[in-house]
């Protein structure tokens, strides 16, 4: 069951479960249309893989399977590329 992720990775963008520009890998990482095209240039920061649309979720269903409300935003994602540097540790410049 796919968790419907509330919002974009990269810039974290709102995306409601009929949100019709959310884009997932196949480890389901989210991502708005307009981040996956412009800054992540189709390959998914986390996996390395690709992306497809994200299929909405007939709104009968969301009552008995609702999506998450967890919000991921990752540090390497905003910049659209991994970072080499852990994220609970931070360059300190």
């Amino acid at each position: 069951m796919l968790e419907l992720r509330p919002n974009c990775e990269c810039c974290d963008k709102d995306l409601p479960p009929d949100a019709d520009d959310a884009v997932i890998c196949s480890f389901e990482c989210t991502f708005c249309q307009e981040c996956a095209d412009s800054k992540l240039f189709g390959v998914c920061p986390n996996c390395g893989g690709g992306f497809e649309r994200r299929p909405i979720r007939p709104a009968s269903k969301l009552g008995e399977f609702p999506p998450t409300k967890v919000r991921v935003l990752k540090q390497e994602s905003r910049v659209g590329q991994r970072s080499k540097v852990p994220i609970d540790n931070p360059p300190t410049n």
